[in-house]
């Protein structure tokens, strides 16, 4: 007899395949979960964003978590709390403001014009590797100055390092872990040798702004400057991939949406905010406890790992009504797809704008649009949710 229990159980290929009815489940019969391993996990958006913002739910306390993965270093700002959060997090901010993002506007319409151009006359393509992942490296190469052919290089890197997130305070394939640590290990080299260059010859990027910082001592140190190099790359693109991915595929299974969006495209700054609270690109992050609390009658004991659950916040029907439709029109639309509080996504403003374009020219340029076929594939990963291809026709 199959158990009723409720479970949350992220490596199940059924979770990575549609993890939203494991969501439901758990928001309706255990809110505040605690699993046979001790996490402790929450669905309900209130819960979620509570926690998010609340400083007894800290990022400090996964160094240790973290050297268990992937051996001591230095810790990026995701895993900062303040203010060395606050220090770090300000040392890039400017790069990534709407108005500084909304000047490269036309570049990022030419790129993605450039990529379709070499599809165009195939009548066919691979979304993710024609569209949502160049599109997305490609820019945030040329904010740090990460040379263009270094690429295909570190795309492999920048893959196992994103699956290895899943370890995060998690039991783990051992595989995982290793080629997690691998990349670290591979990327940190790579900057290493980059940022030597760039102290010769700096130029006017992210990189040689950060370099300048640590050469002044009291605002970061070299192995902040590569953490974040590294964190900068990763989180650049990685997450944008699935946006765009994730996107598009809830706009080919619900056709009439696809048709009011392509019938009016002023609507895609609302249809992408849609797009993100439907099928979020990062669907759980973490906190551990500083200190004993109490939630829902629940005492969580300091030091506990709480996952909050962004993707089961997003379909949240006390603040989502109807939450598994996808509507491009739904108003008050406080998605927390980009997460809450002082570690709200740095390059919001940028997946946003590079969402809008790729998705609005494609169905400007491919109005025959369709799924080349009913078998996709999800990555394995539980933390980011993505596609591994997505073969279109037009």
């Amino acid at each position: 007899m199959a158990s009723t229990e409720p479970e949350f159980n992220p490596f199940l290929p059924e979770f990575h395949a549609n993890p939203y009815p494991f969501y439901h489940r758990l928001r309706a019969t255990d809110p505040v979960h605690r699993t046979p391993m001790g996490l402790w996990v929450l669905t309900r958006y209130d819960d979620v964003v509570s926690v998010l913002k609340d400083p007894r739910f800290g990022r400090e306390e996964f160094a240790q978590i973290l050297a268990n993965v992937y051996g001591e270093g230095a810790r990026s700002m995701l895993f900062r709390d303040p203010p060395d959060h606050t220090r770090l997090r300000g040392l890039v901010s400017q790069a990534f403001t709407p108005r500084m993002i909304e000047r490269m506007r036309s570049h990022i319409q030419e790129i993605v014009d450039r990529l379709l151009d070499r599809v165009q006359n195939a009548n066919r393509m691979d979304v993710i590797a024609d569209l949502a992942y160049p599109l997305p490296v490609t820019v945030i190469c040329e904010m740090l100055g990460v040379p263009t052919d270094a690429h295909s290089g570190i795309r492999q890197w920048s893959a196992d390092l994103a699956r290895s997130v899943d370890a995060i305070g998690m039991p783990t394939d051992e595989e995982v872990v290793t080629r997690g640590r691998a990349a670290q290990q591979a990327m940190l080299d790579y900057f290493r040798d980059l940022i030597s260059e760039r102290r010769q010859t700096p130029r006017d990027d992210l990189l040689s702004l950060l370099i300048a910082a640590e050469e002044q001592g009291d605002r970061l140190s070299e192995g902040e400057l590569l953490i974040t190099c590294i964190l900068l790359f990763v989180a650049g693109h990685e997450t944008t991939v699935n946006l765009i991915g994730n996107g598009l595929l809830g706009l080919l299974n619900h056709p009439d949406e696809l048709a009011k969006l392509r019938g009016d495209l002023r609507l895609l700054p609302g249809a992408v905010e849609e797009l993100l609270r439907y099928d979020s690109p990062v669907q759980r992050t973490g906190r551990i406890t500083n200190t004993d609390v109490e939630l829902d009658g629940r005492k969580i004991a300091k030091g506990s790992l709480v996952v909050t659950a962004i993707g089961a916040a997003n379909r949240d029907p006390a603040h989502f009504p109807d939450p598994d439709r996808l509507d491009i029109t739904r108003r008050d639309n406080r998605h927390i797809a980009f997460g809450f509080g002082i570690h709200f996504c740095l390059g919001a403003p940028l997946a946003r704008l590079e969402g809008q374009i790729a998705i609005g020219t494609l169905l400007r340029r491919m109005p025959g649009l369709g799924l080349a076929t009913s078998t996709l594939e999800w990555r394995e990963s539980s933390t980011l949710r993505g596609l591994k291809n997505l073969p279109v026709t037009f």
